[in-house]
């Protein structure tokens, strides 16, 4: 590594201030400088990359095209330099520590309600949760685990089957009441919502119930299921839905299932360990518990 481009963390703080406000003097203030020094930092900053930063207009400065540019990786930077340094100290309260990647409405809808049994067994680890969409590098994010919907495919990881998915034609109670299903063909008549990743969904259910339908592809669309399950419970119509998302719902009977028909989709969830962190225990003891909450569906 050329330690002359290893990046000062005070001079990109200053550079980040003085975008922020347009103005130096104010920048000094924030980071109890003096305006002199900031503009120095912004000068040794500018030498050093090659670009320039700032132009002066009247009594302010703007970002130039370089720095509009350059601006968003360096509060990338600054914020997971602070991130790491909050989870250092938090961590470094309790002697163990998880950060842990779960896709975002299993996230919210099924692990989160049971974290307290975790905790509960475990109240010595600094744990920390975070969403993702789509399987990343183990190598470029520092996570020790991961919850993956999909195949069991993971580039630098290891997958531990959890459990298949399940899901149920799905409307509010007011909806289903006004649209009085009784068999699959009753179909015709409802709205239907669709998840934009899974655009065949309703067509592969209504080919298991073997039925023809022209609506199979027609009506809303929505890009994550926490949006979907608003929308049912909104009476904007019916969907397919994981059962593991609406636990809470069918419960109370706010939702309710058009049929008693469920269909088991391709890709199942898998619990995602990197291969350079397959000596870590608290992992262990985290894929552990989820295999135990996941084990009554694990052979639906």
């Amino acid at each position: 590594m050329r330690r002359s481009l290893t990046p000062d963390m005070v001079t990109l703080q200053a550079f980040e201030a003085a975008a922020r406000h347009e103005n130096f003097s104010r920048a000094a203030e924030e980071l109890n400088l003096t305006q002199s020094a900031v503009s120095r930092q912004i000068a040794d900053l500018e030498q050093q990359t090659g670009l320039k930063l700032f132009e002066r207009i009247r009594q302010r400065v703007v970002l130039s095209e370089a720095g509009q540019r350059f601006l968003p990786e360096v509060q990338d930077l600054l914020e997971r330099s602070e991130r790491l340094m909050i989870e250092a100290a938090s961590a470094g309260r309790t002697r163990l520590s998880l950060r842990v990647a779960t896709l975002p409405t299993f996230g919210a809808k099924w692990l989160v309600p049971r974290l307290g049994r975790f905790l509960a067994q475990h109240g010595d680890v600094a744990l920390t949760i975070e969403s993702r969409s789509k399987p990343f590098s183990f190598a470029e994010d520092n996570f020790d685990l991961a919850i993956h919907f999909g195949q069991p495919i993971w580039a630098g990881g290891v997958p531990t089957f959890l459990c298949h998915e399940q899901v149920l034609p799905i409307a509010s109670k007011e909806l289903a009441e006004s649209l009085g299903v009784e068999g699959p063909g009753d179909f015709a008549r409802a709205p239907l919502l669709h998840l934009t990743t899974r655009p065949k969904l309703w067509a592969d259910w209504f080919q298991r119930q073997q039925i023809n339908l022209d609506n199979a592809y027609v009506g809303l669309r929505f890009d994550q299921f926490s949006m979907m399950v608003a929308a049912v419970a909104a009476g904007l119509g019916a969907a397919l839905l994981p059962t593991y998302l609406i636990e809470d719902e069918l419960e109370s009977g706010s939702l309710v299932p058009l049929l008693p028909k469920p269909m088991q989709t391709a890709n199942a969830y898998y619990s995602v360990r990197p291969e350079a962190k397959q000596s870590h225990p608290v992992a262990d003891s985290f894929q552990e518990w989820l295999l135990t909450e996941v084990s009554p569906r694990k052979s639906e």
